[in-house]
């Protein structure tokens, strides 16, 4: 019989957030951390000055320039993004006004807020953090509950450190086994996504679990994490480990001293008990997972590199699927195409899903001593300004520069286009973001989304390609 008692880390964290119960599942929760960034912060932050509210405990709230700000090296406040500089010096007024502190355009510290936020040490096992931004969820594979919510819910967190929160089910996904060669955590993600479907995480908060989760690190696990919300999850988590404690050991804003004794042990609490039931369990076996890029408009129209462009489902009503159809369509693919016969433009490695420092080194194995085909437009950008300091001190800008990637400055770049920089009209791209839906990185641009080492052997190959073939 199961034990009554037996909770789930989710529940754990929740518990411990409870400020109140309120009507159905619905409650009041504690909100430890809040994090903003250029394109939504500026409008919280001034909406709670014009309502005569303060920032409760500003030490506890963090600002980034990531998503406007230029990658291009010798970047200021300009940017080809309208109304860019606009946001950028908003934002600036605003988080000096509250006393926040501002990861700058030109601060040593700045970058992705999902990539800074870890890296600093400032998202924890345990704690509950919000941002504008729906990846945060990356910052699960810490412990931590996070979640993206709106401008409007951010200024209520930073003027209350409360938010209402309907409780999410449970989902338990387990990867089973270990990785095969060149597998990596994108690939995972990816192979859950198109075996379950976009919405097939809808309505839970997810726990990722499995011997492969134990063996990823950290960096691993944020990028497993990050997708949790295309699987249209609230969030994921990874229960902390040894890894976990090891990789927040001196970081800035982690504990120290005998305050980082109390949290070891705090966080050593911080998992699914034995008896935890949850409400929906996935088991996936790793030996069934390839490298794996994504053929249409949606993360679930995913399959292995060595697959076809599958042929067009029927629905219950006995008609080809609509979506599926205008994917085909606008990505200029039919059935039975193989993905290593896509010619390409662009090949992107970069965003919150895939730009630390382990990313691009998995990159630069691939690109040393080779050069991206002709024709293609290869970019690399840091997800922040350490990992760019770090990569550069091990030699990989160079490896890039050698082999005909352009080298950044950190920021999101061409994850997302807003009026920005693009890879150009109906271009076709590897990207190692999260979304590849239509028009995401340009006008009409069709994205493929993949691992950082599928990008970088898609760029030297000229077409979409089986990196397993490069190593």
């Amino acid at each position: 019989m199961s034990n009554s008692t037996a909770m789930t880390l989710f529940e754990k964290i929740w518990q411990q957030h409870q400020v109140e119960s309120l009507d159905g599942d619905a409650a009041l929760i504690y909100i430890d951390r809040i994090f903003l960034h250029e394109r939504t912060g500026s409008i919280a932050l001034k909406s709670l000055a014009s309502d005569g509210r303060k920032v409760v405990n500003p030490e506890h709230v963090f600002c980034t320039m990531d998503h406007i700000v230029d990658t291009f090296p010798g970047r200021n406040d300009t940017t080809l993004m309208p109304s860019g500089t606009d946001f950028i010096l908003a934002t600036r007024e605003s988080c000096k006004e509250a006393g926040i502190r501002l990861f700058d355009v030109n601060d040593p510290q700045q970058g992705i807020v999902h990539v800074i936020s870890p890296e600093l040490g400032i998202v924890q096992p345990g704690c509950t953090l919000v941002c504008p931004d729906s990846h945060t969820c990356s910052q699960g594979a810490l412990g931590a509950l996070a979640w993206g919510i709106g401008s409007s819910e951010a200024e209520h967190a930073m003027a209350t450190k409360t938010l209402r929160v309907n409780k999410p089910k449970t989902m338990n996904v387990r990867f089973n086994g270990s990785l095969s060669k060149a597998v990596t955590a994108k690939d995972m993600i990816l192979h859950l996504i198109g075996q379950y479907g976009a919405a097939g995480g809808a309505g839970y908060v997810i726990e990722f679990s499995g011997k492969a989760v134990d063996e990823l690190e950290i960096e691993a696990r944020l990028t497993l994490c990050n997708m949790a919300v295309e699987f249209s999850a609230f969030s994921g988590l990874i229960a902390p480990d040894q890894k976990t404690i090891e990789y927040l050991r001196g970081k800035e804003h982690a504990p120290s001293g005998k305050n980082w004794d109390a949290a070891v042990s705090f966080w050593n609490q911080l998992y699914s008990d034995k008896d935890a039931e949850f409400d929906s369990i996935i088991e996936i076996d790793c030996q069934d997972i390839c490298p794996t890029i994504t053929w249409g408009t949606s993360p679930q129209h995913a399959i292995a590199v060595t697959d076809t462009v599958p042929e067009p489902s029927i629905n219950g009503n006995g008609k080809v699927s609509e979506s599926v159809l205008r994917a085909m369509h606008y990505m200029q693919v039919t059935p039975n195409t193989k993905l290593t016969d896509l010619a390409i433009d662009g090949a992107f490695i970069g965003s919150c899903t895939n730009s630390r420092i382990s990313d691009l080194r998995m990159a630069a194995e691939v690109l040393k001593g080779r050069k991206v085909a002709v024709g293609v437009k290869a970019i690399c950008v840091p997800g922040s300004t350490l990992v760019k300091q770090q990569a550069e001190a091990e030699g990989l800008d160079k490896i890039f520069i050698e082999s005909g990637f352009e080298w950044r400055e950190a920021g999101c770049s061409m994850c997302f286009y807003a009026g920005g920089e693009t890879f150009g009209h109906q271009k076709r791209v590897v990207t190692s973001t999260n979304r590849n839906f239509e028009s995401r990185q340009g006008p009409e641009t069709r994205s493929h989304l993949a691992s950082p080492a599928t990008v970088a052997a898609s760029a030297i190959a000229g077409h979409l390609a089986d990196v397993r073939e490069f190593l």
